[in-house]
């Protein structure tokens, strides 16, 4: 435990920012899940949900929670792998 005191405000500062990056990133986790579940039982709102998940991906990346690569990196395999399933079903 440190004893100076501006250390122990920014480890209190760092735990809240952990908290708060991990709940952002939970939910981008769930949305994109929640796109890809969508996509494979041919629901009409797959694109909706597909969509609601890059827009959550965008704003962790504008947050700093996310680097702007891995948001990009994220987004263009989400899309690869809907995209995927979707020709599958068509072909």
């Amino acid at each position: 435990m440190a004893n100076i005191k501006s250390q122990i405000k920014r480890n209190r500062q760092n735990v809240k920012r952990r908290m708060r990056n991990r709940s952002v990133r939970s939910e981008i986790n769930t949305r994109s899940a929640g796109a890809e579940a969508a996509a494979r039982a041919g629901e009409e709102d797959a694109a909706e949900q597909l969509r609601m998940a890059v827009k959550r991906i965008d704003s962790a990346a504008a947050k700093g929670v996310l680097h702007p690569n891995t948001a990009s990196r994220k987004k263009s395999r989400l899309t690869r792998r809907i995209a995927r399933i979707n020709a599958g079903e068509e072909g």
